[in-house]
Parts: structure tokens; sequence; C-alpha cells
């Protein structure tokens, strides 16, 4: 993998010189490709509000970049809540996207001022009207696109699409405002397509719900924007292009409002986790993979190559073509058999790399740090610094 692909060689350059002072392992956050990033996407959604998930990298740096720029946040819990009304963000400017809370949960952030939720069953309405009578309740629904996305999202969350009719009337029935419908492609999801097969679905919803005599009137398209790992995808341009004329084709005129909660497209680029090389060894004289043991892996921000799920480009601070290389498995610091990154992906690195030298992840910026196990074999949450601006 190639650098420049990534990052320009001034940028690259400015990442270097902050990094060397700094003691492995961390996370670089360039707060300028933050920025840069939410601009962009909001270009090509001009009418869409944009709600960070701020599961993403809950960083008040982060947090704060983002609310000067206007962003609205996606929280999964009452402590995300809490960090962010601390920062100054007023409640109005969050939604519950969680399906999964507690009801005492629901009670404290209605009386913190939150007034949006997102919801699947018949316990959790229940629990909502009880504990935050009148909010406004979105519906999500399960979609497909397992199968395209780095991290599917198809079987823990939502409800079936014809479900939701029966949900959106409980929820008049309890008092409560039946506002939207809301779904997630699966995470890194490298099929624009997937956005329109969940569109005709949402579109048929919000026609029975009329024939009911409810009027929804948002769409929440979660997440899904990718951002640049090893594998390529499409640029944002090309998936706003699609998803704008999918609304278009099931919607006509009537496009209703519409949610996005952009996390790695927003962050993910951003963020460079650098690391430095512990040992290198063989298990056998006659093996042909050198193990690499790193001073961070899966417990310490490396927690999505899981499976070897997501594969982030992993390079030297120099490129040298002409040095020869050879395949290696990228491991981990800790007692625990599970902390091998890469075993099958067939990275490469130089055949004289050795202890002591450093190696660069890219594209690191959204779940690690947040992802960090704490005192895992006694290893510290990896830190994060941050330039720019």
């Amino acid at each position: 993998m190639k650098r420049k692909n990534f990052y320009s060689d001034e940028e690259w350059r400015k990442i270097i010189e902050f990094s060397e002072p700094l003691q492995t392992p961390f996370i670089v956050i360039n707060l300028d490709r933050v920025r840069n990033q939410y601009k962009e996407l909001a270009s090509y959604f001009p009418a869409a509000q944009i709600h960070y998930p701020v599961k993403a990298n809950p960083a008040p740096e982060i947090i704060a970049e983002l609310h000067q720029l206007g962003s609205n946040f996606d929280i999964a819990s009452i402590y995300e809540m809490d960090k962010l009304l601390s920062m100054g963000v007023p409640p109005e400017k969050m939604l519950f996207g969680n399906t999964i809370k507690k009801a005492s949960d629901i009670a404290y952030a209605f009386k913190k001022g939150l007034r949006l939720f997102a919801t699947d069953c018949l316990s959790d309405i229940e629990n909502i009207a009880v504990h935050a009578p009148g909010s406004q309740v979105y519906i999500r629904i399960l979609v497909q696109g397992g199968e395209t996305a780095d991290w599917p999202i198809n079987r823990k969350f939502g409800c079936h699409p014809m479900s939701s009719i029966t949900l959106l009337e409980k929820s008049l029935k309890r008092g409560l405002i039946p506002y939207g419908i809301s779904f997630h492609v699966g995470s890194q999801q490298r099929s624009v397509w997937q956005w329109n097969e969940a569109l005709i679905s949402v579109s048929q919803i919000f026609s029975l719900a009329r024939e009911q005599g409810i009027h929804l009137e948002m769409i929440n398209m979660g997440g899904g924007f990718p951002a640049n790992y090893a594998n390529k995808t499409h640029s944002i341009k090309v998936y706003a292009t699609e998803i704008n004329r999918y609304l278009r084709e099931n919607f006509n005129d009537q496009i209703p409002k519409i949610i996005l909660e952009p996390g790695r497209a927003l962050v993910g680029n951003a963020g460079v986790l650098v690391s430095e090389i512990i040992t290198i060894s063989k298990k056998s004289r006659s093996d042909s993979h050198r193990w690499v043991y790193l001073d961070t892996g899966k417990f310490n921000g490396l927690i999505e190559t899981m499976d070897e799920g997501t594969k982030y480009p992993v390079v030297m601070a120099e490129e040298n073509e002409k040095k020869r290389v050879g395949e290696v498995i990228l491991a981990g610091p800790t007692c625990d058999s599970v902390d091998i990154m890469y075993e099958k992906a067939r990275y490469k690195l130089p055949l004289n790399v050795c202890s002591g030298q450093r190696l660069y992840w890219l594209s690191t910026g959204a779940y690690t740090s947040s992802f960090a196990a704490v005192e895992f074999n006694g290893f510290p949450p990896i830190n994060s610094y941050f330039i720019g601006k």
C-alpha cells in the first residue's frame, strides 16, 4: 500500500514531525480533515441534517469542531448526552439513536430535554410513552446490505419493515408522535445500491402509514458512508449523487426530511495510529512468514481488525519501492491468542524491518480510541493528539 494514495507529501511530513517525539502507541487526528469531510458531505446533501454519532470518536476536540460547524449529534447513551451537554450542545441538536436503552435512561434523557428517540419494539415504545411522554419516535427497520458492508448491521437492530406499521400505530395510541423511519445499510458499505433497496421499503411504509392516518415526516438513513481503507470505495460524491437520485425516484417531489449519521466518513480518514515494532520472529526455520509484534493491537485501538474485517493501510515513515519485501503476520502485545490483526490478509513489510521501527496505520480516526480497553493486561487506553487549524 502506498502512502501517497492517502496523504500528500506535505501532510505526511507534518504528521511525521509531530509524531517523532511522542511515545507510541498513539493516534494523531487532523482536525482539518474532519472539517473538510463535514463540509464536503453537507454540500452534497444540502437539505439533510447531519447527526454525528459520538461513538465513532468521542474526543472533545472533534465534538467541538463539529458543533462549531453546525453539526447535530446521535447519542448511544446518556453518558454521551452528558458529555455533549457539558460542552454546550443543546438537547434539541441530539437524537437518542440507540434502540436498546433502560427506562431510567429514557427518563433521564427526557428530563434533560431530549425529544427524539429511535425504537424498534413494543416494550421500548411503552417505556418511551411512560418516561418521555409526547416525544417524537422513529422506527428502525431491518434492511439488507450485510454482504457488501465491512461491518454488517442487519441482525441486532431494527424490526421487519411490515412490523413498523404496528409500532407506529402503538406509538400514536400511547401519545407519542410517530415521526419517521430509520435504517442502516451497514458500516463501510461498498454498494451504493443498498440505499435504494432500503428506500423502496421506506416509501412503502410511508404509503401504508398514510392509509392508517399517520403522516411521517422524516427518514434517518443512518451511516454507512466509507472511509479510505486498503480496499478502495467510491467517492462520497458518487454515493451522494446516487442516493439523491434514489430519493427522487422513490418520493418524487415530496422527499421527507433527511437525517444522516456519518461517523466513519467524517473522522476515519483524519486519523493515523502510530505503533512500534516490539519484536519479530518465525515459528520455525522453515516458516515463510515473519510474526511482527506491535505495541498496540485489537484491545488498544484495532478491534475492527476482528476477523480481518477492516483492512487499514499500514506503511512506514519512508517509502522505498526498491526494498525487498516479504509477507508478515501482524499481532498485538497482549497475552491473548486472538490479539492478531492480520494473518490471512498477506500484508508485506521490508525484509530488513527491525524492532524499534514504527508502523503507521492510516485512516484510523474512527472506532479506534473509542474501542480501546481499559487496562487489559495493564496497558492504558491509547492516547490521541490533535493537529490542524
